[in-house]
């Protein structure tokens, strides 16, 4: 949603009428014209466009676009009353290449590209880089043709991630003296509108390509893959099949496939009556059924490989086999693939294929990074360290490095679970080749750093692993225990620098599944809460959510998101915020709770006027 502040006082316009024209014959300009407007007016220069331009540049064919395809039912509403020649309402996309106009206004010669570098200074332009609410007037324009146009310009933000995926903009005659502009008000409702429909489809589409998942991976034992360029499930049988360099490829795929696109005819991008480009012929295609095994690419025109309304085979990198990948639609939109993985015939099981432990399910190279370090200086048992935050799994993952290497029965202490009272238990131990874990370094006394420190003097190579989380600063001692295994030390990464791993890791952390029951699954919106989460605990934090919602949940399906505890649900905010701004933001929350998401109910409780509310909603990314 986008701000309703009341706009800066704005110069007078026919002082700036004759500073453009001095700027534009090369005189110098007089003292008072805004920096920003100067400084608009010599991008258009420094871009090549002409003042003067008359004919508006050729049109492009209309890009499929998810944008109009959700704006376009606000639009046409809007339309009929926009046939007074008036005002004109257009909407763009991120490029600011116009998508959908409607009305007749001054100087509306149906430019189709408002970016700077084609018509100079404009109000779509200055929302989109500000993400404001822009006005532009009169002289302020470098273009000729607009010098007796007034016109405002809100962006539109995508509901998940507040990206701006384009811009909403009203013109009219020039408005002399008015502030704001009197089509304010209606780009900010077609925006918030657009941006309503959006988060709706939104929802729809990920429930979408939810179920097409879940019905292809019905079959026990199916390698299957779901993509949309923004969410990815994976069955467990594709977790652990699929190399990080296969899941890119099906990454890519998804992208080149035609995500997101609909099949709109290309005719209708514009309002009508309006001129559209050559367009390609396409083919009809059949939605995605998983009862049917896919099928290759059928020979067909270029269009329709080009959109991605034919399932094909594609041969994986790493020799992990052939994916059938077929698109998922949704109302008309191909809105991602479902890939089937085969293993190569001549290997019916891979090596890798096994269900992964805890201490190292992840595919995120942060994760992989380390964990492959610590693999590779572990095979020599010297001593190693694991260092990182309480909870990032260095005990895990400690154990797994002796287990693979042989280490079945190694010697444990705990420094948490108080003084070490006979330190000569770590020399037995290695004195009999068993390899000593030391757990919690940081908590040894220093009497048990010491006699640790003589010991590594005697055995350089001793087989010792330790794990360490940095806190307080450590003692000399500790220090000098730090600095002899500094060379052979590991750092862990935290789980909010993997979010790509949270979801191999909730099934290894869910406790098995009571018999009759069905193990815990998630919603695509629950995921996405858990990846946002920055998790100040790591997999232990995790680990403990996850155990509480098997344990006590009382309703069947996927985990929602509003099942997840308030912090996670509601995610970070984008920012430090104010001992202030904390508790408003939490009344806010509070309020919204109330009243069931009706945002005007919750400004009224607050006493808030509505736009304000929105404002801090977005301030605060909520």
């Amino acid at each position: 949603m986008t701000t309703t502040e009341e706009s800066p006082a704005r110069p007078a316009l026919t002082p700036l009428r004759q500073a453009r024209e001095r700027f534009l014959t090369g005189r110098p300009l007089p003292d008072g014209v805004p920096d920003e407007i100067v400084a608009a007016w010599r991008r258009a220069r420094f871009f090549g466009v002409r003042h003067d331009l008359a004919e508006p540049s050729e049109p492009l064919p209309p890009a499929r676009s998810a944008l109009l395809t959700a704006a376009r039912p606000v639009l046409e509403r809007l339309a009929p009353a926009l046939t007074s020649g008036q005002s004109s309402l257009v909407l763009t996309d991120e490029r600011l290449r116009v998508l959908w106009s409607a009305g007749s206004g001054p100087g509306d010669e149906k430019c189709h590209d408002l970016s700077e570098q084609e018509v100079g200074h404009n109000s779509a332009a200055l929302a989109l880089r500000t993400r404001r609410r822009a006005e532009v007037h009169g002289p302020e324009h470098f273009l000729d043709l607009w010098q007796d146009v007034s016109a405002v310009s809100v962006p539109v933000l995508a509901p998940e991630n507040g990206q701006v995926l384009g811009t909403v903009t009203v013109a009219s005659g020039l408005c002399t003296g008015c502030t704001p502009h009197p089509g304010a008000a209606l780009a900010e409702a077609t925006a918030t509108a657009v941006e309503a429909e959006l988060l709706a489809r939104s929802r729809t589409t990920e429930r979408a390509l939810l179920d097409a998942f879940q019905r292809a991976a019905a079959r026990p034992g199916a390698a299957v893959v779901a993509l949309d360029g923004k969410n990815r499930l994976l069955s467990d049988a594709a977790a652990g099949m699929l190399s990080p360099g296969a899941v890119a490829v099906l990454e890519r795929t998804a992208a080149a496939n035609g995500s997101g696109q609909d099949d709109t005819d290309p005719t209708e991008a514009y309002g009508p009556g309006e001129p559209a480009g050559d367009s390609e012929p396409t083919c009809a295609s059949e939605p995605y059924d998983p009862s049917e095994p896919a099928r290759p690419s059928e020979p067909c025109d270029s269009a329709r490989s080009r959109n991605g309304s034919v399932a094909f085979d594609l041969e994986l990198p790493d020799g992990t086999g052939t994916a059938h990948v077929t698109p998922v639609r949704h109302e008309g939109a191909v809105i991602g693939v479902v890939a089937v993985v085969e293993p190569p015939a001549d290997e019916a099981v891979r090596p890798h294929a096994q269900h992964p432990r805890v201490a190292l399910a992840g595919r995120s190279v942060p994760w992989r990074h380390a964990t492959a370090k610590a693999a590779e200086r572990a095979r020599s048992r010297e001593p190693l360290l694991l260092t990182g935050e309480r909870g990032t799994g260095k005990t895990s993952l400690a154990r797994e490095l002796l287990r693979a290497r042989g280490d079945l029965d190694p010697v444990v202490v705990d420094a948490a679970e108080g003084p070490v009272d006979e330190p000569g238990i770590w020399a037995t131990a290695l004195a009999s080749d068993h390899a000593l874990l030391l757990r919690h370094a940081e908590r040894l006394a220093q009497a048990d750093v010491a006699a640790l420190n003589s010991l590594l003097d005697e055995r350089p190579d001793a087989p010792l692993l330790l794990t360490f989380t940095p806190g307080t600063p450590p003692g000399p001692c500790l220090q000098r225990l730090l600095d002899t295994l500094a060379a052979r030390s590991v750092t862990l990464p935290a789980l909010r620098e993997r979010p790509d791993d949270i979801r191999e890791l909730l099934p290894e952390l869910a406790p098995k599944p009571v018999p009759g029951r069905p193990p815990l699954t998630w919603t695509l919106d629950a995921l996405r809460a858990l990846e946002r989460h920055p998790w100040p605990g790591n997999i232990t934090e995790l680990a403990h959510l996850v155990r509480a919602l098997a344990e006590h949940r009382q309703v069947a399906g996927p985990v929602r998101r509003t099942e997840l505890p308030d912090l996670v649900r509601e995610g970070p905010a984008t920012r430090q915020l104010s001992p202030m701004e904390l508790a408003e933001r939490t009344a806010i929350l509070e309020s919204l709770r109330r009243h069931g998401g009706n945002k005007a109910r919750a400004a009224a409780a607050l006493g808030i006027a509505r736009a304000t509310l929105y404002r801090k909603l977005r301030g605060y990314s909520l």
